[in-house]
């Protein structure tokens, strides 16, 4: 498609984004009204949203518009999941500039209805607005299914730390993208596209799990608000978390310790959860720790120690290796 986003205009630019998109049994009313209508059978409405903006969570020389919407999806259905829930629909709010090519937001639309479909969602809605800098802010929604939320306050001592997913792949792959190279490629699409085991939440909730999250700003980090909502001190074994071949190739060449990215280093979007200690987990699930004791001042510990060094996102803080402070 030719042209740009001011020469298409506000509707002809809604009309084909929207005409991009498939649906699902949930959705009672998609696009094309006052406000979408989604089925909701547990009468409990499970919503999670983010912000991306250009410059500052994604780079256009790094990614396509295409991996920009498989990872906006990605990094808010994942919370869902993490709450338990199955992911039944997604909105959209998209500013763009009006010189931006219509080819931009028809990937990026792409990429979102992409991932939908991966997790059994769909796009319901949204609004498109002018701006400077390219911001896609998504709100997606889930459904319990009749079963209780796993919260981060569940966690009790005994517990085993469990994780599915990857961890420290896409810390990894900034690291290669920000020395110029594109390779290898595995941890590069990672980065780019972040695949969260959807399905592994809900059923971890089926498990019995007792406190969960998504790994999206490190894994000590994000274990850490399991720690402090649950009042509890976690301890993880470092040797029991798996660190590829590859990865050790890469952070030997970056002069970088991969156990670091492992521990820190987010928008990998693995699934952390606790769980009874008599629970028999399947093969997808790795105990890497565990849930030792109550604590007044809850904290996450390496091998018995603190962790000391510097990584986990904080949007306000100083930033760390991620595509979240992309230059």
């Amino acid at each position: 498609m030719k042209g740009t986003v001011g020469e298409l205009g506000e509707f002809g630019l809604i009309r084909e984004l929207t005409s991009r998109l498939t649906t699902t049994p949930a959705v009672r009313l998609g696009p094309g009204d006052d406000a979408a209508i989604v089925s909701a059978p547990d009468r409990r409405v499970v919503a999670s949203m983010d912000l991306l903006h250009e410059g500052r969570h994604f780079r256009r020389d790094w990614s396509t518009a295409y991996d920009v919407g498989r990872k906006a999806a990605a990094q808010n259905l994942a919370d869902i999941a993490a709450m338990g829930a199955v992911p039944t629909a997604l909105l959209l709010g998209l500013v763009v500039p009006a010189e931006l090519p219509v080819t931009w937001p028809t990937e990026l639309m792409d990429g979102i209805r992409d991932e939908c479909q991966v997790a059994g969602a769909a796009v319901v809605g949204g609004d498109v607005v002018r701006g400077d800098m390219i911001t896609v802010a998504i709100t997606a929604l889930g459904d319990l299914r009749n079963h209780e939320p796993v919260l981060r306050s569940g966690a009790q001592p005994g517990d085993v730390v469990a994780v599915t997913g990857w961890l420290g792949w896409s810390a990894a792959g900034f690291a290669v993208l920000s020395r110029g190279f594109r390779s290898p490629r595995a941890f590069v699409e990672a980065h780019r596209r972040p695949e969260p085991p959807y399905h592994a939440g809900p059923a971890a909730a089926g498990l019995g799990a007792t406190a969960m999250t998504d790994v999206s700003d490190g894994l000590i980090a994000d274990l850490g608000h399991i720690a402090e909502a649950s009042k509890v001190r976690i301890d993880l074994r470092s040797s029991a978390v798996d660190i590829p071949s590859q990865m050790h190739d890469i952070g030997q060449a970056v002069g970088v310790d991969p156990l670091q990215w492992v521990l820190t280093g987010g928008e990998d979007h693995a699934i952390v959860a606790t769980f009874p200690p008599d629970v028999k987990l399947p093969a997808r699930w790795k105990v890497i720790g565990g849930v030792l004791n109550r604590s007044a001042l809850p904290q996450v510990t390496v091998d018995g120690a603190p962790w000391t060094s510097t990584g986990g996102w904080d949007h306000f803080g100083a930033d760390p290796a991620g595509e979240d402070h992309a230059p």
